[in-house]
Formats: C-alpha cells, sequence, structure tokens
C-alpha cells in the first residue's frame, strides 16, 4: 500500500470518517474545500482584497532583473533578504488560498496541496533525487537529527568544523566535543576557509566534516566538490549547511558529492518560518540507524487492536519507506508554507538561480568595491559569489541606527558588525541610499 494512503488510514482510525477532512492520494495531496473564487484568485483571475492589483498579472515567469512587479512597493530600502525574505504577492495569495480552504468557505471546488509536487520542485532546484529529499522543521532540525542517525555523540570519533559555520551550530559541536567527540575547528583567515587548513585537519578516521557552503557571517563559499573530495578519500562524510546557497548560488548536490544538506525556506526560497528541507544522499542512507519512528516515513501499517482489525501476535505491523523520509520524516507540516514553496520554487526555477545571482553580483560587486573605497573593514571576500556583503564595525548598532532609520535601509546589524544581502527586487538605487546612510555615520 502506498504510504500516504497508510497515513489516510491511520487518520481515519483515529478521527473517525466523518471527521475526517484529509485525504491522501499517491502524490500524498492533501484536499479540501474552497469557494470557486479562490479557485480563480489563485489563478490569477481575481486579484486578492488588500493586495495590489498587479498581483492579477503577476505570473511565475518574470522579466528582466531587478523584478519589481512581483513584490508589494516598499518605501524603504529592503537590504535583509538573507535574514528573511519578503513574501512575493503570488506567494501571498497562495498562501490565503489555502487558509481560505482552512476556514471552509462555501463551495464545491477542491483545493489540494501539492507536498510531494514542492519536494519534487526543491530536488530539481538543487539537482537531487526526490527519495533524497524530506521536510523537517528548520536547518538546525535537519543538522540535528542526521548527527543522531550517525550515532553521535555516543560513538565517538572525529569530526571537521569550521569558525564560518552557523553560529547556532557552535554550541552543537562544542557539546559533541565535551560527550567525548574529537572535535577540530578549521579557523578563518583573512575571512576564508583555507582549503589546505582543510587538507590538514581530515584525516583517516575523521567520521564527518560539517561546514556551511555559504557562511551566514560573511558570505564565504567552500569548493564543496573539493572538500567532498578530500573527506571521501579519508573515510569521512560531508555535511553542508546550504540556506544561503539553495535559491540564490548556483548549487548540484549530486556533482558535489554531498553526503547530507539542510536549509530552510524563509531565506532566499523565499517561504516562511517552520519548514525546510533535508537531503540525504541515496548511497549513505544504509549507513544511518533508525532514530526517528514518524508516521509521515510510514511504508506500511495494518493495526490489530480495533474492531474488526485481523487479528495479530503484535499490536501492530508497519514499516519504513527505504528513503530520506523513512528516515527522517515524523507528523504534521507546515501546510501553510508548503502552499507558499509551490509558488515561490515556481518562480525560482522559472527565473533561474543562475539569473538571479548574475544579478545580485552586479550589486555586491559594486557594494564591496564602494565600501572598501571608503576603507570600511570587509569581511567578505571579493570573490564572493553570495549575494550578501558584510563589515566589521565598532559599535555597529549605536552609530548606523539613525542614519540607517533616515535613510529608509533595512539589514541585518550586530553588536560591531553589519551585512547587506540582496535579491532580485533590489536595484542600484537601494544601493545608493545604503552607502549615503553609511558616509553619515561616518
Amino acid at each position: 500500500m502506498p504510504a500516504p494512503q497508510v497515513f489516510g488510514n491511520i487518520l481515519h482510525e483515529f478521527c473517525g470518517a466523518a471527521l475526517l477532512i484529509l485525504t491522501f492520494n499517491q502524490r500524498d495531496t492533501d484536499i479540501m474545500k474552497i469557494t470557486r473564487r479562490d479557485v480563480l484568485t489563485a489563478a490569477g483571475a481575481i486579484p486578492l482584497s488588500g493586495i495590489a492589483a498587479s498581483a492579477a498579472t503577476e505570473s511565475t515567469s518574470p522579466g528582466a532583473l531587478p523584478d519589481k512587479r512581483a513584490f508589494e512597493a516598499m518605501e524603504f530600502a529592503y537590504l535583509d533578504s538573507g535574514s528573511h525574505h519578503p513574501l512575493s504577492i503570488g506567494a501571498r495569495a497562495a498562501a490565503k488560498t489555502y487558509l481560505d480552504s482552512r476556514a471552509f468557505a462555501s463551495g464545491e471546488a477542491e483545493y489540494r496541496l501539492d507536498t510531494q509536487g514542492v519536494i519534487e520542485k526543491y530536488a530539481r532546484l538543487v539537482n537531487a533525487d526526490v527519495d533524497e529529499i524530506t521536510f523537517v522543521q528548520s536547518t538546525t532540525t535537519g543538522e540535528q537529527m542526521f548527527l543522531r542517525a550517525l550515532g553521535l555523540p555516543e560513538s565517538g570519533g572525529h569530526i571537521v568544523t569550521d569558525t564560518l559555520h552557523f553560529f547556532g551550530s557552535l554550541p552543537l559541536y562544542e557539546e559533541m566535543a565535551r560527550r567525548g567527540v574529537e572535535v577540530t575547528w578549521v579557523r578563518d583567515r583573512d575571512g576564508r576557509i583555507p582549503l589546505e587548513d582543510m587538507r590538514r585537519a581530515i584525516r583517516p578516521g575523521t567520521k564527518l566534516v560539517s561546514l556551511s557552503l555559504v557562511s551566514t557571517i560573511n558570505g564565504f563559499e567552500h569548493d564543496l566538490k573539493v572538500v567532498c573530495d578530500i573527506a571521501h578519500d579519508a573515510g569521512a562524510l560531508v555535511y553542508a549547511d546550504i540556506i544561503h546557497a539553495a535559491g540564490c548560488v548556483p548549487l548540484d548536490l549530486h556533482a558535489t558529492g554531498v553526503d547530507f544538506a539542510a536549509g530552510a525556506s524563509y531565506k532566499w526560497l523565499m517561504g516562511d518560518f517552520g519548514l525546510g528541507f533535508l537531503y540525504a544522499r541515496k548511497d549513505v542512507q544504509s549507513q544511518l540507524r533508525r532514530t526517528n519512528y514518524g508516521y509521515y516515513g510510514m511504508s506500511k501499517f495494518e493495526s490489530h487492536i480495533y474492531p474488526y482489525d485481523t487479528p495479530g501476535e503484535t499490536i501492530a505491523d508497519y514499516g519504513f519507506q527505504d528513503n530520506a523520509a523513512g528516515h527522517f520524516a515524523l507528523g504534521t507540516r507546515a501546510h501553510s508554507v508548503i502552499a507558499i514553496l509551490d509558488h515561490s520554487l515556481d518562480y525560482l526555477l522559472a527565473t533561474g538561480v543562475g539569473t538571479i545571482n548574475a544579478h545580485a553580483r552586479t550589486l555586491t560587486d559594486r557594494l564591496k568595491g564602494e565600501l572598501a573605497d571608503r576603507g570600511f573593514e570587509l569581511m567578505t571576500p571579493m570573490e564572493s559569489r553570495a549575494p550578501m556583503v558584510a563589515c566589521a564595525f565598532e559599535d555597529a548598532r549605536e552609530k548606523l541606527r539613525s542614519p540607517l532609520q533616515d535613510a529608509g535601509v533595512r539589514m541585518t546589524v550586530s553588536r560591531h558588525r553589519f551585512r547587506a544581502s540582496v535579491s532580485v527586487f533590489n536595484d542600484m538605487q537601494d544601493i545608493d541610499r545604503l552607502l549615503d546612510a553609511l558616509d553619515r555615520a561616518g
């Protein structure tokens, strides 16, 4: 029996046929009731209330970048997509259509949440097989899930990571070290993690190399294929946090050879909080021990305890899928985010990540040059392809608060650092506004 049908049967047992509002077909499609108006709205035939009229003309095949038509007009220069990306008009419409269906609005049309279709689109975006991808709550969730599946920290061993990895993961590997795992930290030099330093750190007996493909700190990008080649030659596996790569930097997971990768959807995937993706390379899935027993990972289920069940010697007979979902899928996912991603991934695939990255680099290359000329302490390597530029700046929060507010610029400002990140809707006027604000800050 297909796994999605198994979920339907399980829900039926516990909810009762009269109360069951979700059913599943072989594409893991969630079906609800919406109105005829909702269907027309989703198709762009009727603009949504409160959304600009341009929503009716937006498509998933935008023209030349910058693409301002696909997003609400902003009175400020938004240079913070690396923290959380604005929702497009189409994504908002997709979310509203889903939420209207949850309100059981009148009408007989069926709403189909194409869960499996979103997995397929993401797999195309990063070049992975569908059975190597599953949903997770967040990047951090995915990273910790595969570590447990490798038996860490209990099994011990040697891990190599670096100081440009996600700062939220630093305590994770410090805890690994406290629990008996040998952890080697490769430190950055001039905002880069040198390959020769990685090569020295990775040795026979190394179990795992863990890194951020593109660093959230400064946009440094590893040569992931070379790192994977070095690690695999030593018998090690490789994990990459790809939250700052997928959707904004050309990425081919199969070509890199990476074993695990995770990322959330609220940044460059133009989604929202509460949902991400975990990739587990097919060839390494057999090395994982089972640490999750979620019903979305099941391949079969037959109970023996309810009225009219077939008798059996166990409470239930069950099995798990032989894929990433079988190892890592748990329970309910964020359906509203899936609805948003269904639109946003279409947008990214139609635009092309190469096109998005080329547009971003026209902005970031200029910004890096201007900041260097003005004497700012660049943290981002000049050769970085990432759509972000970071600088070290003492007392940044205190010194930049008023100039940025006066200039109408929003970006990430930390205690002694600032980071501007651009996307498909940004243009040179946004860069000018930022530079003017920085000039006033002195």
